[in-house]
């Protein structure tokens, strides 16, 4: 067993036992290593202002990606290279072509954002040769600028696309097989980490359990410990609700939950699987599916955050159990004693009340595949299209006999209720139903049977009301022919 994590930042490889289990990168960088390019803005992954990239070893060779700095915590880092602004640069100070392409686009006013902005598109630099619109637009999703507006900054990704020099000193690139062998050989040790700290308030334990049946022993003993994928949605319980949390087990590292597995019947998604590697399957396996993700957050966040702890945390506003649930996804939890499966509806069993035992985790889920003549659609309401949280996610699956009458149909919503739910008085009313115009007008009530929703900042209980309806409608006009998908804007290529 180690009491201490080890990374890499920028050149530099750390070894660090002096943290407590919700210390933030951001604060390690700016106020224990003073790298203050990393700027502190919003606290809560919302306006990239404190994005750096975090580069791991992956099936694939070593993977960088953007995230959050402000909610990824320390012990999140083992076996990671920590990638800031002041990494780009060459040593005699010339700009990196992605720096210098911001300044020649006149990308910055007041300058505040613009690191954050830097490391994004250099993200998007390091893995996309030529990027499309679409594809710059995606990388910025998770960074607000308030002064420069987004044009110039577009132009500056574009600009260095078609600029992009053959040979030049890039620090990920000239380093990448130090970095790498360097990262194998931290990974190597395969050992248990837990690191104390004396706090105010006891001694707080960060806990990097060496595989997943360690995992499983720890939480064994320690049932109470919160449990760390991609803290997307626990950073903020620390950085906006103040609250302690002792233990944590972290647990991002654990490639053997993030496997993701198609067959012919569906796709199995392993709990530490990100938006990210399950948006490259799920685009294609289950293209409604795939959409919903890309409007997760901003690319940061879908980074870090996991469809597997977007489950267990159980928010009824999460947006990935409506579209789980109506495709009839199985769910397994898994003890130091063994497995059990269930369906994904019935872990959800009140506000902040899930089936899930003392010392269980989510293990994995199984994502039945839309037979190809049967419908699937899931809708995402909110005040942004981009990076916004839900005012109420609606998942909608259909299967039609020979004569046009509904033989199969499950719909469910978030933000609706206290935990994602079905619309089962709805369904009662459209089963066996022709489906017509007529049918879907005289069901549209049978809505207020199921939920009774709440008025919160995000939406009216009113709005909510209207709009699951509306929902209903849209998703039969769509079944109809009349499809009204919004699709992101790209330059034709010329």
């Amino acid at each position: 067993m180690s009491e201490a994590i080890r990374f890499i930042l920028n050149g530099e490889e750390v070894t660090f036992k002096d943290f407590g289990p919700t210390e933030t990168l951001l604060d390690y960088l700016r106020l224990k290593r003073r790298l203050t390019g990393t700027k502190e803005g919003c606290a809560e992954g919302d306006c990239g202002a404190c994005t750096v990239l975090v580069g791991r070893l992956t099936d694939q060779g070593l993977r960088y990606e953007s995230v959050n700095a402000c909610i990824r915590f320390m012990g999140s880092l083992h076996g990671t290279h920590v990638v800031t602004v002041e990494h780009l640069a060459g040593k005699d100070g010339a700009l990196h072509p992605v720096q210098q392409a911001m300044v020649d686009c006149h990308g910055s006013q007041c300058g505040f954002c613009t690191p954050g902005f830097v490391m994004s598109l250099y993200g998007l630099w390091l893995t996309t040769e030529r990027p499309t619109r679409a594809e710059i637009e995606s990388a910025l999703q998770g960074n607000l600028c308030r002064c420069t507006g987004y044009e110039p900054i577009v132009k500056a990704a574009e600009q260095v696309a078609a600029n992009r020099p053959s040979s030049l000193f890039d620090p990920l690139e000239r380093d990448r097989i130090q970095i790498m062998a360097k990262l194998w050989a931290i990974q190597a040790e395969n050992d248990t980490i837990v690191v104390e700290k004396t706090e105010t308030n006891g001694t707080a334990r960060s806990i990097v359990p060496g595989s997943v049946a360690a995992f499983a022993d720890i939480l064994a003993e320690e049932p109470d410990a919160t449990i760390v994928a991609g803290a997307t949605d626990v950073g903020l319980w620390v950085t906006k609700q103040m609250r302690v949390l002792n233990p944590v087990i972290f647990i991002n590292h654990l490639g053997e939950l993030q496997t993701v597995e198609t067959s012919e019947t569906g796709v199995t998604i392993g709990a530490g699987v990100s938006y990210t590697q399950a948006l490259r399957t799920l685009s294609t396996e289950i293209p409604a599916f795939g959409r919903l993700i890309d409007r997760i957050g901003g690319q940061q966040v879908r980074n870090m955050g996991t469809i597997g702890g977007n489950i267990a945390n159980g928010s009824p506003i999460g947006d990935t159990p409506p579209a789980l649930i109506a495709l009839g996804s199985e769910l397994t939890l898994r003890t130091h004693a063994g497995r059990r499966t269930i369906p994904l509806e019935d872990y959800f069993i009140a506000y902040g009340k899930q089936d899930r035992l003392a010392g269980e985790f989510v293990e994995r889920v199984f994502v039945p595949r839309p037979a190809e003549d049967n419908h699937f659609a899931v809708y995402k309401i909110s005040k942004r299209r981009d990076e916004d949280i839900s005012a109420l996610c609606g998942a909608f699956y259909l299967a039609l006999d020979g004569d046009g009458k509904v033989a199969m149909i499950r719909i469910a919503f978030g933000g609706m209720a206290a935990t994602p739910k079905r619309a089962k008085h709805v369904e009662e009313a459209l089963l066996g139903q022709v489906w017509n115009w007529d049918l879907v007008s005289a069901t549209r009530d049978a809505f207020d049977e199921d939920y009774q929703p709440l008025s919160d900042w995000r939406a009216t209980a009113e709005y909510r009301s209207l709009t699951a309806k509306n929902l209903l409608t849209r998703f039969f006009l769509e079944t109809a022919g009349q499809s009204h998908e919004l699709r992101r804007f790209e330059v034709e290529e010329a």
